[in-house]
């Protein structure tokens, strides 16, 4: 991989700046526990600078109204991240503990093909619709129907997959003429600030149009999601922030996207290939250590096959090879903290004192003494009503349930949550396969291992998983407004 430089500066109205009143904060490896460098340490007074940057760029210049210009330039991010795509690749690994092998996939590379995509679809999408002619009152009128810039954003980021979802926000929000404000969160400001250092120097976008603020203080994005001045905040974090963000939006009625959590359930019915069914579920809930809203984190098997299919489970789980994730043989990493850690072992202490069997793992790897470690850890015998079943862990921790009643039992299980990310059925029908999925309340769900990520497909959730869609036309819209416009015919 590439030299790792890292970036200790803030990007507030088209400049490289350090925080106004020169803090900084360590940026620390996970992997390693050790401090890589420092990040720029935001504090009111930038945040402020960087809102009346992006509402300048939005009301005083033409980057709203003019479609060429932002194709242009989303033209231009997507090949500057092309070309610096080793520097990122080695920032992420560094930042977030990640494998390197998952910057090829959803880490890194496929988020920034998306810029690509969403460049293009900017270029085909029909602004305007001819709604036709109405006589009303005697007075005949063509109407139109046209989409406009929904003004400035807020983005606010989460830890496990920033670059993914640094560029599901802001690339979208670009491109329908929309300014920014991104706030990465405090584990991973480095991925956001080389992003901002890559918009600085190597594209045309204008002053202010794009403004990144890096912090560890979390009233920052209490203020961008209260300040009157912006109009979209798009969340990604944990459901209960998400509320708060939620109250703190309704100061001016502005618009709020939010992706949250997810307790998302596998299906495996009574006549799934058991081997297919239980691979993609060990890949799951080790893929960045289960530190993923739309990892499923459930597995729901029949009691007629569910010895063999534990069995068989602890089996595929104990050959992952997991560790230093600059190696491309390891599987997975650390959890990205000493924070989450010891949240995540909390959750396991609970399952088990709450009568589930802790059928491998549970604890902090012996052969991995330095880094966030937590082994692959199943939980059998998990009553669905259980803690474990019902709230986000965040960890390499599979929750396993037996069932008895056939479909409706498991359907009724995988819906038995407060909420709607994700899901998976395995089946050897595919008619059965999709008729149980149909029934599954959630916002993805990928059959017999049948994967749904893509810039091109809608992601978020049902009931607490969320509000609203990110990524595909659906996400793109979230940063538009509709106006009627009538005109004498």
């Amino acid at each position: 991989m590439a030299e790792l430089r890292g970036e200790e500066r803030l990007l507030i109205g088209g400049e490289l700046v350090g925080a106004s009143d020169g803090s900084t904060y360590p940026v620390v490896n996970p992997a390693t526990e050790s401090v890589l460098g420092v990040a720029a340490d935001a504090g009111a007074a930038d945040c402020d600078a960087a809102v009346a940057a992006a509402r300048a760029a939005f009301d005083a210049t033409d980057w709203s109204t003019n479609l060429e210009l932002r194709v242009r330039c989303l033209r231009q991010l997507h090949a500057a991240l092309e070309r610096n795509a080793e520097e990122l690749r080695a920032t992420i690994v560094a930042e977030v503990g990640c494998p390197v092998m998952l910057t090829h996939s959803a880490q890194l590379d496929i988020p920034v093909s998306g810029v690509g995509w969403v460049a293009d679809l900017a270029e085909r999408y029909q602004w305007e619709t001819d709604l036709g002619v109405l006589d009303l009152f005697g007075i005949p009128a063509r109407r139109t129907l046209r989409r406009e810039a929904a003004g400035v954003v807020a983005a606010i980021t989460p830890w496990n997959f920033p670059m993914q979802i640094n560029l599901a926000k802001v690339a979208p929000a670009l491109a329908a003429g929309c300014t920014a404000v991104l706030k990465p969160a405090p584990d991973t400001p480095w991925t956001a600030a080389v992003l901002g250092r890559i918009v600085a120097e190597e594209t045309d976008l204008p002053p202010g149009v794009v403004n990144i603020v890096t912090s560890s203080r979390n009233e920052i994005g209490q203020q961008l999601a209260e300040d009157m001045r912006v109009d979209v905040v798009s969340f990604t974090g944990s459901t209960a922030t998400g509320r708060k963000v939620m109250v703190a939006g309704a100061t001016n009625l502005k618009r709020v996207f939010l992706e949250l959590g997810g307790k998302s359930a596998s299906v495996v019915l009574d006549d799934a290939d058991l081997g297919s069914a239980l691979g993609n579920a060990a890949f799951q809930i080790t893929t960045n250590a289960g530190q993923g809203c739309a990892i499923t984190t459930r597995l729901l098997v029949p009691r007629s096959r569910y010895d063999e299919a534990l069995d068989s489970l602890v089996g595929i789980l104990g050959t992952f090879p997991y560790g230093d994730p600059t190696d491309p043989g390891n599987l997975m990493g650390p959890l990205i903290s000493e924070r989450q850690r010891q949240r995540v072992l909390g959750y396991i202490e609970t399952g088990v004192r709450e009568g589930a069997r802790l059928a491998m793992g549970g604890g902090v790897p012996e052969h991995l003494p330095t880094g966030f470690y937590v082994e692959p850890t199943v939980l059998a015998d998990v009553d669905p009503d259980a803690t474990v079943a019902q709230e986000e862990i965040f960890g390499p921790v599979l929750a396993v349930i037996p069932y008895d009643g056939g479909d409706d039992e498991a359907v009724a299980i995988a819906n038995n949550s407060v909420y709607g990310l994700s899901g998976a059925v395995f089946s050897a029908s595919p008619e059965r396969a999709r008729a149980v999925a149909n029934r599954i309340r959630t916002g993805t769900l990928a059959v017999n291992g049948a994967p749904y990520y893509g810039p091109d497909a809608p992601f978020g959730g049902y009931k607490q998983s969320g509000i609203g869609r990110e990524m595909g036309v659906l996400g793109f819209e979230e940063y538009l407004e509709a106006k009627t416009l009538a005109e004498p015919a």
